[in-house]
């Protein structure tokens, strides 16, 4: 019998927050959180995991950044103005037609957006995962109390191997050894 803190590749799904062009740029080492979003997007497409995308007002933050747009095109990308995604009724609707219930989260700002969409779905009862190098914020102490907090909420806090790792199960397969190859290194 497997713990209820791992995650399943069949029961979860990737949910990107607001990696934008205006955005990015002020987040504290965003290069590394766009690589790392990049990573988990290109393993979830490999794994068949289902990725959304949100787009935080983008008439004024932009678009999901350049770096991300080939990757996102396979992703559904939602526009929203709530900070918390799952308060916007057409994002909560997709992401419940999913009948996935465990959420890997990723994205920006983490004491904002991050933190409310974690908050709100794991009151729908939803199990959140938040993926502490995936995710930023303009400094780095907000990036750690919002971490906290939602660890303290309940959230679990994991890195983007673990996710992937927990996705994969086993090493004694062909989609490991693939995986391995291509991404882990």
């Amino acid at each position: 019998m497997k713990h209820a803190a791992l995650i399943n590749r069949h029961s979860s799904f990737l949910l990107l927050i607001d990696i934008q062009q205006r955005l990015a740029p002020a987040i504290a080492d965003s290069q590394a959180i766009i690589e790392r979003n990049s990573w988990l997007l290109q393993v979830a497409a490999e794994l068949d995991v289902p990725a959304i995308v949100t787009e935080q007002y983008p008439q004024g933050l932009g678009h999901t950044v350049s770096e991300l747009t080939e990757l996102v095109k396979a992703a559904e990308v939602m526009e929203k103005t709530h900070f918390s995604a799952f308060a916007e009724d057409d994002i909560a609707t997709c992401l419940k037609a999913l009948k996935r219930p465990q959420v890997i989260l990723t994205g920006t700002e983490t004491h904002v957006c991050v933190l409310q969409t974690a908050l709100d779905m794991q009151a729908a009862g939803f199990q959140i995962f938040v993926v502490a190098d995936a995710v930023g914020s303009r400094n780095s102490t907000n990036k750690e109390l919002a971490l906290q907090r939602m660890r303290d909420a309940g959230c679990v806090v994991v890195s983007s191997e673990m996710v992937a790792f927990e996705w994969l199960q086993q090493s004694a397969t062909d989609e490991f050894r693939h995986i391995s190859k291509t991404y882990i290194r």
